[in-house]
């Protein structure tokens, strides 16, 4: 007996990529249900080579369905997943909104699996921040190895971190370039076509912005409180995957050449580092890629026990669709949830 899933939010990017990977996985769902507002009702999403009708998330009935992956933004979480979560069904939220309270486990289970089971409190888990699920899934064994002390990080995050409205206008903005067009910005603060803004989410009280301060807090609620991190998080004209340069100041002695090695063995991550022409990944290889690349792996002469990288991956699996699948598949390879169907 197989799994009742709902996916809200299944028309969008993010959404339509569980659907994606949940059918890729060979995830043992008897029945997905493909959620989103009314206005979506009877938009026809893809499962494999089935083809479902999306229904409103708000006449739904959850008391049947184990899980609800959700994809529907902070705002409809922080309305439904509680009421989802009292019907008995486990939410996996994939929005800010839940990140941050000490009663929900935040996971990437390649770095913090056990806290997974922290989630009978709200019968809710929050998925990470994009651009820090990838950040962690290759500071956890380097950590586990040496100690970080602190991190300093660039980051190159392409527009589909920001929806489908990103992802046109960087289309539009490109051809009315090519043609002379006027270029108009709508969805971004400036022009994104051929050019990069140090701007992703709403400036906070110290000049950083809110997402510069995710990546602040959610690793160190992931992996060790006592991480001093920096970021500085920049959107670029890239349509899929997020690159970061990294920084990384140790307590203990470590070589790039330990660090390559630990990182081969690491789960999640792949390692291409070459020192020659091609010999490093990019966004363009990461798409559609489960993995999180590390490249470009060097010591930094300029501090003791320090080490550069350069980390890539998709941003709408690793850091959303698919960490969100991982973390269904943690639960119930823990024997954390049964099918309703199979308890009644």
């Amino acid at each position: 007996m197989g799994f009742k899933i709902a996916v809200a939010g299944a028309t969008g990017n993010v959404g339509r990529e569980m659907l994606n990977i949940l059918e890729e996985r060979g995830f043992p769902a008897d029945e997905v249900v493909p959620l989103a507002s009314r206005r979506s009702v009877g938009t026809e999403v893809s499962y494999g080579d089935a083809t479902l009708k999306v229904r409103a998330l708000e006449s739904y009935d959850f008391s049947d369905t184990d899980l609800c992956l959700m994809s529907a933004g902070g705002s409809v979480s922080k309305e439904w997943s509680p009421r989802i979560g009292k019907q008995g069904c486990v939410v996996i939220d994939n929005s800010s909104a839940w990140r941050y309270d000490p009663d929900v486990p935040l996971i990437v289970p390649e770095v913090n699996p056990d806290a997974v089971e922290g989630f009978t409190k709200r019968n809710i888990i929050a998925n990470p921040n994009c651009s820090t699920a990838q950040l962690v899934v290759a500071l956890k064994p380097l950590h586990d190895r040496a100690r970080i002390k602190r991190v300093v990080i660039a980051t190159y995050q392409s527009v589909s971190g920001a929806g489908k409205d990103a992802m046109d206008e960087l289309f539009t903005q490109t051809r009315a370039v090519f043609v002379a067009d006027p270029v108009e910005a709508k969805k971004f603060t400036k022009r994104i076509a051929f050019n990069v803004i140090p701007h992703i989410d709403v400036f906070m009280e110290d000049g950083s912005t809110k997402e510069e301060w995710k990546m602040v807090a959610e690793t160190k609620k992931m992996l060790d409180p006592k991480i001093r991190l920096t970021a500085t998080c920049v959107r670029v004209p890239v349509f899929i995957g997020h690159s970061e340069a990294v920084n990384i100041e140790f307590e203990k002695p470590i070589t790039a050449d330990e660090a390559r090695e630990i990182l081969r063995d690491a789960p999640g991550c792949l390692v291409v580092d070459k020192a020659e022409d091609g010999g490093y990944v990019t966004p363009v290889e990461a798409a559609g890629d489960d993995a999180t690349f590390i490249s470009r792996i060097r010591e930094d002469s300029t501090l003791d026990n320090a080490l550069n990288m350069w980390v890539v991956s998709d941003n709408l699996r690793k850091g959303a669709a698919l960490n969100t699948i991982q973390i269904a598949e943690l639960l119930v390879a823990r024997g954390l949830i049964q099918p309703k169907k199979q308890a009644a």
